[in-house]
């Protein structure tokens, strides 16, 4: 099939099934190989992130999470559904709250929003992954199975830890059958579940407005069940949402009895392993811009490109005060930076009018930065962040004015553990030091 996108901007409102936070939602067209990006408009820098399967979140209890640059997207499966259901390849999502809204529970109100949308189709194929052996996950009662096979087909059975409401239902997936059969499918919990998922802090914004609640052999919800089988057809529509963060179409079979997001994301790790292998005459599928490097300091790298600085740091503009790393001396625990000043720069409209100076507590925050980078390098473990945390010893001997080139260098002093570090830090301009400090930051998930 060929690469889609929309061609009109369409936005929603709703609240959060989890957070109960309002959120805006604005989905706008895209070009070829962009791929469906989320970006969170309300934090700074507006970080974008990729619903990948490498960006996967830690919490997977009755929803989906996936992170990036210090960014979170919550609960984004249902929407990920319609779009891989409706055939929508590339997209910007901009969102002011890190949880999709869960609207009335389905992905028909996506579905909606969408069509009014205008699908596009682009000249380009899109990229799909065939699968060509069987792959199972397990977990007790639950379990997953994916076969080869000519098209996107999911077989499923539904039901509780009791056998309760079992269902079966098996569809071949394509964009008619996905909108007449799926996409109307709601949420649904069982009564019991509601007290422990709010005591997790969980559904502070569920009612039976976006869920149908099942209480012994009693339905409760806003309005009729909208399909028979309506349980397991929702968990096919999930199933759809978690597996589309491959990142690429889909052929195979899958076989699912009682899924969940886990258990789905699971297997989508295994599909993607799967998809990177290489082997003779057969070349492996990958997204167009999916990351290439793994998001740690690699221990072969002596320099670093802003891109390689923006792919480790979250800070994005105007507070990412790491222009280049030039230098990496892993024996001595060095590293240097340089931050180019400018008068573009924004805090100097007033700091001060007539007579611009770069704030000694932004010197700090660019030798934060340059610190955090290296304690990255040190401990290469991917989904951490360098958090500040204090400094001592500040000195600020010199103004840093528009046109001065900050030269940054930072040396491990000690370590505690794999989580904390204090290190030494100075900023030169030319040959002369400008400020310097002890800092103390740490580690710790995205």
């Amino acid at each position: 099939m060929k690469q889609c996108t929309i061609l009109n901007p369409v936005s929603i409102t709703g609240r959060g099934l989890h957070t109960g936070a309002d959120v805006a939602v604005t989905i706008k067209p895209a070009p070829v190989d962009h791929g469906i990006v989320f970006q969170r408009v309300d934090m700074l820098g507006q970080p974008k992130v990729q619903p990948l399967i490498t960006n996967i979140g830690e919490d997977l209890n009755r929803a989906t999470a996936i992170a990036s640059a210090g960014a979170k997207i919550l609960t984004p499966e249902h929407l990920l559904s319609a779009l891989y259901g409706c055939g929508v390849t590339n997209a910007l999502i901009e969102m002011n709250a890190p949880e999709v809204p869960i609207l009335d529970g389905s992905a028909k109100p996506w579905v909606n929003l969408l069509h009014e949308a205008q699908p596009l189709e682009q000249d380009k194929e899109a990229p799909e992954f065939v699968l060509d052996g069987p792959i199972t996950i397990t977990e007790g009662s639950q379990s997953l199975i994916a076969l080869p096979a000519d098209s996107l087909k999911i077989t499923c059975t539904s039901a509780d830890d009791y056998g309760r409401h079992t269902q079966h239902y098996s569809l071949t997936i394509n964009r008619e059958n996905y909108v007449a059969q799926l996409s109307a499918a709601r949420s649904f919990v069982f009564y019991e579940e509601i007290e422990p998922l709010i005591q997790m802090g969980k559904i502070k914004g569920g009612s039976i407005d976006c869920a149908v609640v099942i209480k012994g052999d009693q339905i409760l919800s806003k309005e009729p069940l909208r399909y028979r089988d309506e349980f397991v057809r929702h968990k096919m529509l999930d199933i759809i949402g978690d597996l589309s963060l491959l990142g690429v179409r889909l052929r195979a079979h899958i076989i699912a009895v009682k899924p969940s997001h886990a258990l789905n994301s699971k297997l989508c790790a295994s599909l993607y392993e799967k998809s990177q292998e290489k082997s003779p005459g057969k070349s492996s599928v990958s997204k167009p811009g999916a990351p290439g490097k793994p998001l740690v300091v690699d221990p072969q790298e002596t320099q670093m490109d802003i891109r390689r600085v923006m792919d480790i740091l979250p800070h994005r503009y105007p507070f990412l005060l790491v222009d280049r790393v030039v230098a990496i001396d892993d024996e001595k625990m060095e590293l240097t930076a340089i931050k180019n000043v400018t008068i573009d720069e924004p805090f100097f409209q007033g700091h001060y009018p007539g007579f611009p100076v770069m704030p000694g507590v932004l010197q700090i925050e660019a030798m934060a930065q340059t610190a955090g980078l290296l304690m990255l390098r040190k401990i290469a473990r991917d989904g951490m962040l360098a958090f500040f945390m204090s400094c001592d010893e500040v000195k600020f001997r010199q103004a840093v004015t528009p046109g001065d080139q900050l030269v940054i260098k930072v040396k491990l002093l000690k370590t505690r553990g794999n989580s904390l570090a204090t290190a030494s830090a100075e900023c030169r301009v030319g040959e002369k030091v400008v400020s310097s400090a002890e800092l103390m930051f740490m580690l710790a998930k995205s």
